[in-house]
């Protein structure tokens, strides 16, 4: 189930998110989860040219701020997607293993390679990244 925290001193607010289905609660949280990141990565980005050249302006920050909604939503559907996937394939074959992120990840690449107008190798060639990377992450996560 998605969920959030914030803290501040003794105070704690806490945010559920329970969708009735296990799929859509893991697809949402993903969203959630690395979109904030996705967002988190622009305003880190544009604060240091802020700093850098000196200076911060009204239109800087309203494209800050668009910026940061554009990637938030791309990032959060790309992991939203492959969460999605990843469970899906998980319940399809009835095992949780490295398998389910490599056809996963193999999945959420055509997928999103596709959606991006890409054509015949360059899907094949993001589906083989795609699923190299979540394998590798899969790998690394056993690992540790």
């Amino acid at each position: 189930m998605p969920s959030a925290g914030l803290e501040a001193g003794s105070n704690k607010v806490d945010v559920a998110i329970d969708l009735g289905n296990p799929l859509l609660n893991r697809t949402v949280d993903g969203f959630l989860k690395i979109g904030a990141v996705g967002a988190c990565r622009v305003v880190a980005e544009d604060a240091f040219d802020c700093i850098h050249r000196g200076d911060i302006s009204k239109r800087q920050l309203e494209e800050t701020l668009k910026k940061m909604c554009k990637e938030g939503a791309y990032w959060g559907a790309v992991a939203g997607v492959y969460v999605g996937m990843e469970y899906g394939v998980e319940r399809a074959r009835g095992d949780r293993d490295w398998k389910n992120a490599l056809i996963g990840g193999i999945a959420t690449g055509a997928l999103v390679s596709a959606a991006t107008n890409n054509k015949g190798n360059k899907i094949a060639q993001d589906a083989i990244t795609g699923g190299a990377i979540a394998t590798a992450v899969e790998f690394i996560n056993y690992l540790t």
